[in-house]
């Protein structure tokens, strides 16, 4: 995790890098500065100082342009979004709307999410999880930070309170914020020696049965090595962002958004000895649904893109080379969210 501040005290400052080139022992204290803390390797750009492990200051980031995001066809939208963008126009902001986010009254400022993607220094998310995990497929590769204001209900990925959004979002633009970077997966249905469907998912790759009540039969493979030939309900394929959403469900482990690994749930297996298992986020799943077992199974990306499988297909599921990067306000703790959202901090009354 790396925390910015729109303050600086010395004319260096440390940005976290992930295994770039070169990033260990650049200038003085070459060995500690490129040191991993946390996963995360350091090196020194002009600016700013570090302030403490894991965390830098650095010089007010200036976010120019502001993409918003939100729920396409949700009234609820439109009000927060309005508000929104008059604060960021206050503060000199160039604002840009995704075409068809409710409530918009300006055509000029309207975008294809293509084209706001690739203009915007920021994009806000306005909705809840579900919206984040479409706008965070549409920003990946892009090198565009998101954060999220929660209209849904759970909201682990977009944390901040419509009621502070103003706030909150000020905070963000003043530098004071911490980002984090979350891997996504790619999944590719491999149909005859070509690639028939491909998707991105930052939450998980689900293999299931449909609608129909039967099971389903399939083969699955880490890194070309047998794992097992399961009959299941299917399989869910998550990455740690997406371990506290169906994954959990499932009765998967929750992994640490910082860890580099991916688990493996089976959905209702019938052989109960079939339980999850995390494997590192480098590794390659392949799964192929055995011949003769209907109904046709299917293949989904954030329960938001699917396909149906045909005899013969295999899905091939590998870690995406570019993160998405999450903002998140100073103030952000993930085991305070897991407290929050799953009723952890409850203390049941004495009988």
């Amino acid at each position: 995790m790396l925390t910015c501040s729109d303050s600086a005290d010395s004319p260096e400052v440390y940005a976290a890098e992930r295994g770039r080139p070169g990033a260990a022992g650049r200038g003085a204290s070459g060995a500690s500065r490129g040191a991993l803390a946390g996963g995360i390797r350091y090196a020194p750009i002009p600016g700013a100082a570090r302030r403490q492990s894991g965390r830098i200051r650095a010089v007010n980031r200036r976010f120019a342009t502001v993409g918003l995001i939100g729920k396409q066809g949700d009234p609820g939208v439109a009000g927060t979004a309005a508000g929104l963008r008059a604060f960021l126009e206050d503060r000199g902001r160039r604002v840009l709307v995704d075409r068809g986010l409710a409530g918009s009254t300006d055509p000029g400022a309207e975008r294809e999410r293509e084209e706001l993607v690739r203009a915007c220094d920021l994009v806000v998310v306005i909705g809840g999880d579900g919206t984040l995990l479409g706008a965070a497929r549409s920003l990946a590769g892009h090198d565009v930070p998101l954060v999220g204001v929660n209209l849904g209900r759970l909201g682990f990925l977009v944390d901040i309170s419509p009621r502070e959004v103003t706030e909150r979002i000020g905070e963000i633009l003043a530098g004071r914020y911490v980002e984090e970077q979350r891997f996504l997966l790619r999944m590719e249905v491999q149909r005859n020696g070509r690639a028939a469907m491909e998707s991105d998912a930052l939450n998980d790759v689900i293999l299931h049965k449909g609608c129909v009540a039967r099971m389903i039969e399939f083969d699955a493979r880490v890194d070309g090595r047998d794992l097992y030939t399961q009959r299941s309900d299917g399989l869910i394929v998550a990455t740690p962002t997406g371990s506290t959403a169906y994954a959990l469900s499932g009765g998967g482990p929750i992994l640490h958004p910082s860890l580099e690994a991916i688990v493996l749930v089976p959905i209702c297996p019938h052989t109960l000895s079939n339980r999850p298992i995390v494997v590192p986020a480098s590794s390659e799943v392949r799964i192929a649904v055995r011949d003769g077992h209907p109904p046709p199974a299917q293949v989904t990306c954030d329960g938001q893109v699917g396909v149906e499988l045909q005899p013969g297909d295999e899905v091939v599921i590998r870690r995406r080379p570019h993160p998405v990067r999450l903002l998140h306000t100073e103030r952000h703790d993930y085991f305070d969210l897991l407290r929050a959202k799953l009723g952890w901090a409850h203390n049941p009354e004495r009988r």
